[in-house]
């Protein structure tokens, strides 16, 4: 009975992180669109490290995009993880720290599960755990 329930807890706690990665994959819509308006935006996109506006769009779209896809999927998972944590605390803390929680709510709906997917992985439904099966 022991045993029943342990595997019943493990496999729901892996179907959650399941879930809990494929919503991750809402992000692409805004990285999809940052890299279709990329001309346009890159003329004034926050630059907070000082590396030029078109490469901080360049970063975050490399990490709303490339990166949650990856996190989506399951591949390289904690280390595309870091990239999205590192951009979406940019957001909370510098280019939106002083204005208003409204603001700054958004980042922190995808910095929270980022941050869970980091401590807790990808979980067995996952290309990371496929690649270390063979």
């Amino acid at each position: 009975m022991l045993k029943h329930l342990v595997s019943a807890k493990i496999w729901s706690l892996d179907v959650g992180l399941l879930i809990l990665r494929a919503s991750c994959g809402f992000m692409a819509t805004h990285g999809w669109s940052k890299f279709i308006h990329f001309a346009e935006r890159s003329v004034k996109w926050p630059d907070p490290f000082h590396v030029t506006p078109p490469v901080s769009l360049g970063l975050t779209v490399f990490a709303e995009l490339v990166c949650t896809l990856l996190v989506v999927v399951g591949l390289y998972t904690r280390l595309a993880l870091v990239p999205l944590i590192i951009c979406m605390a940019v957001a909370v803390f510098i280019i939106h720290g002083d204005d208003p929680f409204g603001d700054k709510e958004h980042a922190l709906l995808f910095l929270l599960p980022y941050l869970a997917l980091m401590f807790t992985g990808p979980g067995k439904y996952s290309l990371d755990r496929v690649i270390r099966k063979a």
